[in-house]
């Protein structure tokens, strides 16, 4: 064999593994290209797909009840007993969404309907866990000036603790609590006594569970409607600090 035919030999025996190598990498490379194009091209579908579909509804939230039954208690009463309709309040003095209706619903409530003998208000005591320890002080203090005073006196009670109150549990200290009742004229003696007395807390505590048992989980809550054979009032179920024209929308309809 010629030096030439050796050469041309030896570059070929090298060339062979080289061409192999490339081959293999190239086709690699192909591959990679391909699923690459298949995976956008699958993903451009399967998404005008997705497009293409209705969006799903969310899942129906719980429907908030819109009756209740509540009983009145021996609970303390604003305008006249025998009004055709009646608002029982389940509330909290720390409650700030029960001062804002305090401030700014309850007034015109007063005005046209209570003032007029068409309404009553049952006021209960529905103080929630994290605003105690004052929230039940101030609902005892409140029930503590009705001791001596009556339904009147109470409610003169109320209106202070709301209008002083700064609310969200911050509270009235035992000195302001004291200072409303002197200025109100109530014995101090028997005021701080009846403080003490655990049978009004007992009372907060069964206003809690008749409000519980009425559908309240929060405050304000109300139930507005007629008193039943039993002496319960059985109406609809109003939530919140809401305006003026959503108890209105209620109380009407039963005065017709």
């Amino acid at each position: 064999m010629s030096e030439a035919d050796t050469s041309t030999s030896k570059f070929s025996s090298k060339l062979v593994p080289i061409l192999t190598v490339a081959l293999i990498v190239a086709a690699f490379f192909v591959g990679s290209l391909y699923s690459k194009v298949q995976l956008l091209e699958k993903g451009a579908v399967q998404g005008t797909i997705n497009n293409q579909q209705p969006a799903q509804a969310a899942a129906p939230q719980p429907q908030q009840p819109t009756k209740g039954v509540a009983s009145v208690d021996d609970d303390p009463v604003l305008g006249d007993k025998d009004a055709p309709v009646t608002i029982v309040e389940f509330s909290d003095y720390e409650c700030p969404f029960c001062k804002r209706h305090f401030d700014q619903t309850l007034p015109q409530i007063i005005k046209d309907y209570i003032d007029t003998g068409k309404v009553k208000l049952v006021y209960r005591d529905f103080p929630l866990s994290f605003h105690d320890p004052m929230a039940t002080k101030e609902a005892v203090a409140a029930n503590c000036a009705r001791e001596q005073g009556g339904d009147e006196k109470y409610f003169e009670f109320h209106d202070e603790m709301f209008t002083r109150t700064t609310s969200n549990g911050n509270g009235l200290s035992d000195d302001k609590i004291q200072t409303i009742a002197s200025d109100l004229g109530l014995n101090i003696s028997s005021f701080s006594s009846c403080l003490e007395d655990s049978s009004q807390t007992d009372e907060v505590k069964k206003d809690i569970a008749d409000g519980t048992a009425a559908g309240a989980s929060g405050t304000p809550t109300f139930i507005i409607g007629k008193t039943t054979a039993s002496g319960e009032i059985d109406g609809d179920l109003v939530v919140g600090a809401q305006p003026y024209a959503a108890f209105q929308a209620v109380i009407d309809p039963l005065l017709e």
